[in-house]
């Protein structure tokens, strides 16, 4: 088995905790060898550089529930890569990102993330340094056509333990009012969650909960994508 090798390119802290972002490197693989970006909060392994398909999966089978998603939001920034796929689609004219670590969106601005500046340069993105919660709470009334959740690894592998609420009925209930009519909600996770299922079909009338797999670090993982729309 390889030997991986870490630098730690940046840290930070903030009211919740700490935020690195390194380096890491197969040392076996000699000085040549690519570098891949990796993202850690509160000693909990967010995403990499390296593995991004479940970031844009996530991306993909969202915007396939509307037939237009003009207005879309994102509940967490990362790395930038679900992002990056919903403004692939044409269709998308406004995307917000919301982000509640300033540090993580300063890295991805002042290049510290070296795709970073390139990625929010698109005039349709604007980025929100806040909590999901409060930006949700905060929302017009049917401002979206589509909501996409990315803050933890899901509702059994948080980032937070304040997030517990982000998969519970009185938030997942603000995030519909948010919605317009046929809008869907899609949320990601890294483990099935029967109790987040049974709460978004008591708010939305129905859920789907789609299997995704990845390889991640050599390792096949089984993960999870829940969808949820609005009534037309």
């Amino acid at each position: 088995m390889s030997e991986l090798e870490y630098t730690e390119i940046s840290r930070a802290e903030s009211p919740r905790g700490e935020i690195v972002l390194r380096e890491r490197r197969d040392a076996d693989a000699g000085e040549n060898a690519p570098a891949v970006l990796e993202l850690r909060v509160n000693g909990v392994f967010v995403m990499d550089t390296l593995e991004t398909s479940s970031e844009k999966g996530l991306a993909s089978a969202a915007l396939e529930q509307v037939e237009q998603p003009r207005d879309v939001v994102i509940g967490g920034l990362g790395l930038g890569f679900t992002m990056h796929e919903v403004l692939a689609d044409k269709r998308v004219e406004r995307l917000v990102v919301v982000e509640v670590e300033d540090a993580i969106v300063q890295w991805m601005r002042d290049g510290t993330v070296p795709h970073g500046p390139a990625y929010l340069a698109d005039e349709r993105v604007s980025v929100m340094t806040a909590d999901i919660r409060v930006a949700m709470a905060e929302a017009t009334p049917e401002a979206y056509d589509l909501i996409l959740l990315d803050v933890d690894n899901g509702p059994g592998f948080l980032v937070y333990d304040d997030n517990e609420a982000v998969y519970q009925r009185e938030f997942l209930e603000q995030a519909r009012a948010t919605l317009r009519p046929g809008g869907a909600l899609v949320i990601w996770s890294a483990a099935e969650s029967p109790q987040l299922r049974a709460e978004l079909e008591s708010t939305f009338g129905s859920c789907a909960a789609v299997p995704y797999d990845v390889t991640l670090q050599s390792r096949d993982e089984h993960y999870w994508i829940y969808l949820s729309r609005k009534d037309a």
